[in-house]
């Protein structure tokens, strides 16, 4: 998958902190693994549409 993050906007929203070069590519793991597990409840649900409960 793509990289989801956008290093920018996480930097922003961490202004209090410094991020560590490998922070991002763990928190798009993450992300990655969150939309997965959504897109696999959506389907086990029969549905084609991801939903915020998918989360």
């Amino acid at each position: 998958m793509a990289d989801l993050i956008v290093k920018a906007a996480v930097k922003e929203a961490l202004d209090d902190y410094n991020v560590a070069a490998d922070f991002y590519e763990a928190l798009d793991d993450e992300v990655t693994e969150l939309l997965d597990e959504a897109d696999q409840r959506a389907e086990a649900n029969d549905r084609r549409t991801v939903q915020p409960r998918d989360l």
